[in-house]
């Protein structure tokens, strides 16, 4: 269950920092009450989780997700740059989540 719930954590934290974005500074009400509801859901879903997984693969599970969703996210909806560099930047860190769930296993 705690990975499970890491895994939504992290999932939120996309939503978050999407939101945020959406948000233009906290000047858009709705994009501001998101951003604030998944960032308390995030904290909550991540802190339940270390409740049983050791605390540097729990945050590098969460953070991971976050930036690769972000990443993707950015690309996706925002029409960010796919270049090569930066999709080879989110394989590795990909790369580093898949050893932590490994090396935590």
């Amino acid at each position: 269950m705690a990975w499970v719930s890491l895994i939504i954590a992290g999932l939120f934290e996309v939503v978050w920092a999407f939101s945020m974005k959406q948000s233009e500074g906290f000047t858009r009400l709705v994009p501001t009450v998101i951003t604030f509801v998944t960032v308390i859901a995030s904290f909550a879903l991540l802190s339940f989780s270390m409740k049983s997984l050791p605390l540097g693969t729990a945050y590098t599970i969460w953070t991971g997700i976050g930036a690769v969703g972000a990443f993707a996210a950015g690309i996706f909806f925002m029409g960010e740059p796919a270049t090569l560099l930066r999709i080879v930047a989110a394989v590795l860190i990909v790369s580093g989540l898949l050893m932590m769930k490994l090396v935590s296993a």
